[in-house]
C-alpha cells in the first residue's frame, strides 16, 4: 500500500470514529454527577478529539458503592473459575476484533504511532488478558502438615474492590496489566484512566459487558488525580490501589492509604534505567539498534526507558555515531496515522515543554546535543521534539539523574567494569538495567550486583508474560505481568479445624 493509501485509510477512519467520554458505572454510561467535563486532545494536531465527563469524588463514590455491591453478591467474585475464563477469554475475543479502533484511539489519543498500536500494544494487551486468564483454575491453596485430629489448610480469594490508576503512555496496554489479574482474581474493578488518554478505557469498559461480565464489576470514571484518584486512593471500601504513575504520586498513594483503611498499595513510579555497552559488546550495530528503541520508542514517554546509556570509552565515537544514523533515520518524527512513522507526538504540549526545557538543562550544564535538541521543523502544530542524543554527560547532571520522560538519551563514559556498574547504581531509581557483552561472567555479575528489578542480557526491554514487570528503590513496590501479579490481588486465609480421630 502506498503512503497516500495509507493516509487516506487511516485518516478515513479516524475521521469516522465516535469516541464515547462518559463514565461507565454500574453497567452504563452516564455523565458526571456535577455535569462537569474535559476535553481530549489529539497531540499531534491539536484538535478536539472527545468531550469527556470529569469524574469527581461523588462520582468514584457510585463507582465504588456499584463494585462493592457486586462482590458482595458474588456474581463475579464467587462465579466458578472456569465460567469467570469464560467471560474473560470472550472479553479478549472482542478486543482483538476492535483492534483497528483501539489502535486509533490510543493513537489519536496520546500520539503513539498507528504501527506500533497494531504490533505492540493490542498484541501485548491481549497476550496479557489470555495468559492471566489462563491462571484463574491454576490458583492453589495448600494443607498442612498437623496432627492427626487436625486439619489446617490456606486459601486464597478476592480482596473486594480494587481501584486502578493507569498512565497516559500506554493507555490500553497499562489498564489491561491492571485489570486483568484484578478481575481474574474475582475482584471489581474501578478504574481511573489517565484523563489525557481516557477513551480506550471506556471501549473496554463496554465490551466487557458484551462478554457477559456482570454489571457493576468494570467501572472506569474518568478525571483528574486531585479529584477522583485521589479520591479513589482515600476511599474506605477500596481493598487495593493498583498504580503507575509519577514518584511523586505513588508516595501520594501510600500516604493515603495510612490516611484511611490501610489498604494494599502496588506501585510502579517509572526509572532512569542504565544500558551499558561494554567494548566487548557481540554486535555493536545491533547494541545501537536497541538502545535507540530503548530510548527513542513511544517517544521516550517508557517508564524503563534506557536513557541513561553507559559506553566504555574506548568505543564512544563509534557507538555515538551508530546512535545518531538510527535517531535519525528510524524515528523521524512525523504524523502517528502514517504506517511508516516511527515517532509520533508527545502526549501533550505540556510533556512538551517539559521535555524540552529538559534538554536546555542539559546544553547548560556542558553536555553535548549530538542530534535533535527542539522541535523538528515541519510540526510546530503539535506536541513534537525530535530524539535528542547528548554525550560529555556526567551522571551528576540533571539529564542524567531525573526522570524526563521523552526521546531525551544521555551518553555516559566509563573504563572499567566496575565504575559501569558504581554508575548504573548511582540513582534513586531501580527499574530495569541492560548490559552488552560477550563475556559470560560480567553478564551475570552485572544481573547479581546491578540495583533494579528487570536485567536485559544483550537485549533491551525484552520479556514475555511469566517475566514480572517491576523496580526497586524509588521505582516503586509492584509487579506486573506474571503468575505473582494475580497472587497479588487475592489475600491469604489460613483455616485450622479440630476434626477429631
Amino acid at each position: 500500500m502506498s503512503i497516500n493509501a495509507q493516509f487516506n485509510s487511516w485518516h478515513d477512519k479516524a475521521h469516522s470514529l465516535k469516541p464515547e467520554g462518559r463514565l461507565f458505572i454500574d453497567g452504563d454510561f452516564s455523565a458526571a454527577v456535577s455535569g462537569a467535563v474535559f476535553q481530549s486532545i489529539n497531540p499531534a494536531t491539536g484538535a478536539v478529539l472527545a468531550e469527556v465527563a470529569r469524574g469527581g469524588s461523588d462520582d468514584v463514590d457510585r463507582a465504588v458503592r456499584s463494585a462493592a455491591k457486586a462482590f458482595r453478591a458474588g456474581v463475579w467474585s464467587r462465579m466458578i473459575p472456569r465460567q469467570r475464563m469464560a467471560v474473560l477469554y470472550r472479553f479478549a475475543d472482542l478486543i482483538e476484533a476492535q483492534s483497528e479502533e483501539f489502535a486509533l484511539l490510543d493513537t489519536l489519543d496520546m500520539g503513539k504511532p498507528i504501527s506500533e498500536m497494531l504490533t505492540v500494544d493490542v498484541p501485548l494487551a491481549l497476550a496479557c488478558l489470555r495468559f492471566t486468564t489462563e491462571c484463574i483454575d491454576k490458583l492453589q491453596g495448600s494443607v498442612g502438615a498437623t496432627a492427626n485430629d487436625v486439619l489446617s489448610y490456606v486459601i486464597h480469594q478476592p480482596l473486594g474492590v480494587v481501584g486502578c490508576i493507569v498512565p497516559w503512555n500506554y493507555p490500553l496496554l497499562m489498564t489491561v496489566w491492571k485489570i486483568a489479574p484484578a478481575l481474574a482474581a474475582g475482584n471489581s474493578v474501578v478504574l481511573k484512566p489517565a484523563e489525557q488518554s481516557p477513551l480506550s478505557a471506556l471501549l473496554l469498559a463496554r465490551l466487557f459487558i458484551e462478554a457477559g461480565g456482570p454489571s457493576g464489576v468494570f467501572n472506569v470514571v474518568n478525571g483528574y488525580g486531585p479529584d477522583a484518584g485521589r479520591a479513589l486512593a482515600l476511599h474506605p471500601d477500596v481493598a487495593k490501589i493498583a498504580f503507575t504513575g509519577s514518584v511523586e504520586v505513588g508516595k501520594l498513594m501510600m500516604t493515603y492509604s495510612g490516611q484511611s483503611n490501610l489498604k494494599k498499595v502496588t506501585t510502579e513510579c517509572g526509572g532512569k534505567s542504565p544500558h551499558v555497552i561494554m567494548a566487548d559488546a557481540p554486535d555493536l550495530a545491533m547494541a545501537a539498534d536497541w538502545a535507540a528503541m530503548g530510548i527513542f520508542g513511544n517517544q521516550g514517554e517508557v517508564c524503563c526507558a534506557g536513557s541513561r546509556i553507559l559506553v566504555q570509552r574506548e568505543i564512544l565515537p563509534e557507538f555515538i555515531e551508530l546512535l545518531r544514523s538510527r535517531a535519525e533515520t528510524s524515528y523521524r518524527p512525523g504524523d502517528p496515522l502514517l504506517a511508516a512513522t516511527g515517532m509520533g507526538p508527545l502526549v501533550d504540549v505540556k510533556q512538551q515543554e517539559r521535555v524540552l526545557h529538559y534538554i536546555n538543562i542539559g546544553r547548560s550544564a556542558g553536555a553535548t546535543c549530538i542530534t535533535g535538541g527542539g522541535i523538528p521543523a515541519g510540526l510546530e502544530g503539535g506536541a513534537f521534539v525530535a530524539p535528542t542524543i547528548f554525550a560529555n554527560v556526567s551522571n551528576d547532571m540533571a539529564i542524567a539523574r531525573e526522570e524526563i520522560f521523552g526521546p531525551v538519551a544521555s551518553i555516559i563514559a566509563f573504563d572499567s567494569f566496575e565504575e559501569a556498574i558504581a554508575t548504573a547504581n548511582d540513582t534513586n531509581f531501580g527499574l530495569a538495567a541492560g548490559i552488552w557483552t560477550a563475556d559470560l561472567g560480567k553478564a551475570h555479575r552485572f544481573a547479581r550486583d546491578v540495583e533494579a528489578g528487570m536485567v536485559y542480557i544483550n537485549s533491551y526491554m525484552n520479556g514475555d508474560m511469566q517475566f514480572p514487570f517491576g523496580g526497586w528503590k524509588e521505582s516503586g513496590n509492584g509487579r506486573d505481568k506474571c503468575m505473582d501479579a494475580l497472587n497479588s490481588y487475592t489475600q491469604s486465609k489460613s483455616v485450622w479445624a479440630t476434626i477429631g480421630c
